[in-house]
């Protein structure tokens, strides 16, 4: 195991130091090698002695355990990575998991939000409450914004382009995009800011931040998924949202108004087009609900 644990310990800084990967993705590539040295210690063999037929016993595992299709697919991604990262470094001539095969995935596709959900959402905060205002201006930017719950509990003071009409996100691989941004987020950050932020024990290091707890210090991810949890509990959603629903709702509305397909993908920041073509999915289902409706051969005669 200790020859795994030095390969790993290489993989994982060559992921953060050149790759530039976040926490959370590292740490899923870490489990999933981690996994394939658990499964390697039986026969007590190294990462560049396991071969292509290992690697496809090891995957078989994977299914024996009950794993999803997609689960499965995650972790073979993540092995994949791990040996090219090995080949780049010249630990091993080969990649032995060049032809593994990943399960075919159904298209799921992601829970959304009606306009008049949202709204119910927001009208349920109470603003009474200190952190109230935070919260309304939290789930406004998230939605009018379409950020991923890294990037909001990350946005800074310096990120806001107010007077220009944009914020700045640092996203996946600490890339950055330009976002448009609405006189209505302009306007809740700053009345947050104004009312309930400027009153706040703010700890050194977290002055920044956009978006405190009660006690000064930047928010987690955690917390933003229990303020959306709570809300939607509130209204009696019976919908299974997170943080991640009012992106996939921003992209969704913006496709359904009629927005170009290459500027929802720079606006959600994703890398390839295939990712945001899901919401175009999302969109036919949208239009199909219209043709049922309207087409003039489903009306009752």
């Amino acid at each position: 195991m200790i020859h795994w644990e030095r390969y790993i310990k290489d993989f994982v800084s060559y992921l953060k130091i050149e790759k530039g990967l976040a926490e959370n993705s590292i740490l899923a590539y870490q489990r999933d090698v981690s996994l394939l040295a658990t499964f390697a210690e039986e026969t007590k063999q190294k990462p560049e002695q396991l071969t292509y037929d290992q690697l496809k016993t090891f995957v078989a595992h994977l299914y024996d355990l009950g794993l999803s299709a997609r689960s499965q697919a995650r972790i073979i991604s993540g092995i994949k990575q791990f040996y090219r990262f090995l080949l780049l470094e010249q630990y091993l001539s080969t990649d032995p998991s060049e032809l593994l095969e990943q399960p075919r995935l159904g298209k799921k596709l992601p829970e959304v939000l009606e306009i008049d959900e949202i709204d119910k959402m927001l009208a349920a905060i109470d603003l009474s409450k200190p952190e109230g205002s935070r919260n309304h201006a939290m789930v406004e930017t998230l939605y009018s914004c379409g950020l991923r719950v890294s990037e909001l509990i990350h946005l800074r003071f310096a990120d806001l382009y107010f007077d220009e009409g944009f914020i700045r996100v640092i996203g996946k691989g600490n890339k950055e995009r330009l976002v448009p941004v609405s006189e209505g987020v302009e306007k809740e950050i700053k009345a947050y800011q104004l009312s309930i932020r400027a009153q706040l024990p703010i700890q050194p290091g977290h002055e920044q931040f956009v978006f405190l707890n009660r006690r000064g210090a930047q928010l987690t991810r955690v917390m933003v998924f229990t303020i959306i949890k709570q809300l939607a509990a509130q209204i009696g959603l019976k919908k299974n949202i997170s943080p991640h629903t009012f992106r996939h709702s921003f992209a969704t509305h913006l496709i359904e108004g009629g927005a170009n397909l290459r500027a929802v993908q720079e606006m959600l920041g994703h890398e390839s087009i295939t990712t945001t073509e899901i919401y175009t999915h999302l969109d036919q289902r949208f239009l199909r609900k219209a043709i049922l409706n309207y087409h003039p051969r489903n009306q009752e005669k």
